[in-house]
């Protein structure tokens, strides 16, 4: 047989005496890793007080609402602002200065105001007419009409002039149209300064494109919302239809796994054979259309990813994409047709397993459920710690005749201080949020403590998912007379092991992973940081790191993953697990290429079909093409966000019901490794797994070796 070679060797690689009393996951084990487990408890505690700390200092309405030049927010409930939401710019001009880039602030005074201009006026015309009470509205809060004209134009107490204007993410831009072609606000294409002076929009339209830099991202976020909040409802059925597929699948192979498999890789096929074939149809038709040949480097990013839609060459780049994945595809399953035989020999296996373990299909819930935790304590911790600086306030002046321009001061002295007499015509206002005290100094360092944790205790939940999988399947494995000798709940007993018996060891693991997580994130914020410098040894340096790190998160991955199934069956601690894991696979390696990985590849294949299944349907649905409910599908801004979203959706959710058949088959492929180094198939030492399992495992890894001395 195959595995004679190693019939008298135990999991060290060494002789060992056949032990008759193991029956599987041994439950008589020990605490392992206590330190580990220790150092996670200390961590956890440190997390939750940087959290306090966040969330004593930080306050998110820095990143929701817009401030005013005395740090105020605009339409906070609570506040004396609270029914004037829109931020007024008293000179828009000015957000052309470069101020605006370094700072972050127009140059000129902010007041919060109930409702933008809607006429125009000037200080000068205004203070003499009964229009004079709706200029006042404009003029900075408690403005008392006891100064001369160019006192207040001076001291910034009203704006020289109003311009009609249109709410944008929550602030009074100048309304300009095009009218036949014309550049216009209002009526007018030019407009007065408050001095008298006549003035181009154009002037207007670089302060406002100034002012308006900093705001497009929200702007696009909030198209992007209001996308969802009326298309959230097909999502979700989307979703329901993605999880509803994968679960069929799961049942249907868990009954014919030999038919679904080959079914699965047919479909896989025919789709992306469909997708090719509509691509090629869009290349077609575009063909002659006016602006459809403008190439997709001369268009470069829109936001509305439509207009892609309308070029020829994005329709060339997906059918070569999809070409050159069906070719690869097709080229593998060539290569791979005696080893799929294997595979599913695996997979039927599994899908026994599985069967008799039937709550495992929803343990992914509770990985989830503790995921969105972190990810919520991650978000919500670093959301505070990044608004938890003070207002800082900055003298805004001319440059030219202002030699402490740019300076920090305080607005309840300012009017008294030495600096407002040598600058009368400044103005001290909040510029951005900061600070020096040590809190602040430490903000950077928190963050990273912030992320390392993050990733820390993401790496612990899916390692605790892990090793309570193994566990359970290790049950199911080393029964010998199945189901009867399985335990009442598998899956519980497993649960309930890890937590109580190697919590140290699956924080040791995750631990592991989470320094080389967090070293990839460092190199990735020092590669953003050395774009601008040419160095080319610098970049080649930094992207061998990158690989190299990349790499090494793989390898990590693959060996813990096989270490916390050893965890699970022999109650052994990391360390140990991880080397049993590797020399026990070393020791397989031919079997470890021909069947984890095919298997690996097969599952992969079922995503792709569920993905693409209920991405195409989505596709179909959201763009009206679907004639019978073209007028259900909501109107949208921009259709990519709800597909995008049930693609994502989709696969995470084939993700959580595949991951639990990817666990089950490497726990049975470990197992089944073992069982050959521990029995030869005896009367006394028998084998624990099936007789089919063993009859074409064998037979297959015998003709693997002996392919193998050949070559």
């Amino acid at each position: 047989m195959g595995g004679e070679r190693h019939h008298y060797y135990g999991k060290h690689g060494t002789p060992q005496k056949y032990d008759p009393t193991f029956k599987g996951p041994i439950y008589n084990r020990g605490c392992t890793d206590i330190i580990c487990c220790v150092f996670l408890l200390l961590a956890i505690v440190g997390y939750v007080a940087v959290g306090i700390i966040a969330w004593t200092h930080g306050d998110p309405r820095k990143v929701i609402y817009p401030t005013d030049s005395r740090g105020e927010f605009c339409g906070q409930k609570g506040t004396k602002n609270a029914n004037k939401p829109y931020l007024f710019y008293f000179n828009i001009v000015k957000c052309a200065s470069p101020l605006v880039l370094l700072e972050f602030q127009c140059p000129t005074p902010q007041i919060c105001v109930e409702k933008c201009p809607n006429r125009y006026l000037t200080y000068l015309n205004a203070r003499s007419s009964q229009d004079f009470e709706y200029y006042k509205q404009f003029c900075v809060p408690g403005f008392q009409n006891n100064k001369g004209v160019v006192e207040v134009l001076r001291d910034g107490d009203c704006p020289p002039v109003l311009i009609p204007s249109t709410p944008l993410a929550q602030r009074c831009f100048p309304a300009i149209h095009a009218h036949k072609g014309v550049l216009m606000v209002g009526n007018k294409t030019t407009y007065e300064d408050g001095d008298g002076v006549r003035k181009n929009i154009t002037e207007l339209i670089e302060g406002a494109k100034k002012a308006n830099g900093v705001l497009e991202a929200r702007q696009l976020a909030m198209r992007i919302f209001e996308d969802y909040t009326v298309s959230w409802y097909w999502i979700v059925i989307g979703l329901v239809i993605a999880m509803m597929m994968s679960l069929l699948f799961i049942v249907l192979l868990r009954f014919l796994a030999g038919i679904m498999v080959w079914v699965m890789i047919v479909m896989v096929i025919l789709v992306l054979g469909y997708g090719i074939f509509h691509c090629y149809m869009e290349y077609a038709r575009l063909r002659g259309e006016a602006g459809s040949e403008i190439s997709l480097v001369d268009l470069g990013f829109q936001t509305d990813l439509r207009v892609y839609l309308h070029l020829r060459q994005t329709w060339m780049a997906f059918m070569i994409i999809l070409s050159i994945l069906e070719v690869i595809i097709i080229l593998l399953l060539i290569f791979l047709r005696k080893r799929i035989l294997i595979a599913i020999a695996l997979i039927k296996e599994a899908s026994r397993a599985v069967g008799y373990v039937m709550c495992s299909m929803l343990y992914p819930l509770v990985t989830f459920f503790l995921l969105c935790l972190c990810i919520a304590y991650w978000a919500s911790t670093a959301v505070f710690l990044s608004t938890s600086n003070e207002a800082i306030y900055k003298i805004f002046g001319d440059i030219t005749t202002c030699p402490v321009t740019g300076k920090t001061c305080n607005p309840e002295t300012f009017s008294s201080s030495n600096e407002s007499r040598l600058c009368p015509g400044a103005h001290c206002q909040f510029a951005f949020y900061g600070g020096e005290s040590a809190y602040h100094r430490a903000l950077l360092g928190l963050q990273i403590f912030n992320a390392f944790m993050f990733f820390w205790l993401s790496n612990f939940v899916l390692a605790l998912g892990q090793v309570t999988l193994a566990g359970a399947f290790a049950s199911y494995y080393w029964a010998l007379h199945k189901p009867d000798d399985l335990p009442a709940f598998p899956l519980f007993s497993s649960f309930s092991r890890a937590l109580r018996y190697h919590t140290g060891s699956l924080a040791f693991g995750a631990l592991i992973l989470a320094i080389v997580q967090i070293i990839r994130v460092m190199l990735e914020y020092l590669d953003q940081r050395l774009k601008a410098a040419d160095n080319k040894f610098a970049k080649f340096l930094m992207t061998c790191l990158k690989c190299c790190f990349w790499c090494l998160e793989k390898f990590i991955r693959f060996l813990n993953r096989n270490a916390y199934i050893m965890i699970a069956i022999y109650g052994t601690n990391f360390c140990t697990s991880a080397k049993n894991a590797f020399f026990l696979l070393m020791r397989n390696i031919i079997r470890v290429a021909v069947l984890d990985k095919v298997t690996d590849f097969l599952f992969l294949l079922g995503k792709l079909l569920i993905v693409g299944s209920v991405g195409i349907l989505a596709f179909f649905f959201f763009t009206h093409r679907i004639r019978i409910i073209q007028d259900t599908a909501p109107p949208l801004n921009y259709y990519w966000v709800p597909i995008l979203t049930v693609i994502i959706g989709s696969y995470l959710i084939a993700h959580g019901f595949f991951s639990v058949y990817g666990m089950c088959v490497d726990t049975l492929f470990l197992c089944f490794c073992e069982d050959l180094e521990r029995n030869d198939g005896s009367q006394e030492r028998p084998y624990f797994m099936s007789p089919e399992l063993r009859d074409i495992l064998l037979k297959g890894s015998a003709e693997e070796g002996k392919q193998a001395e050949v070559e």
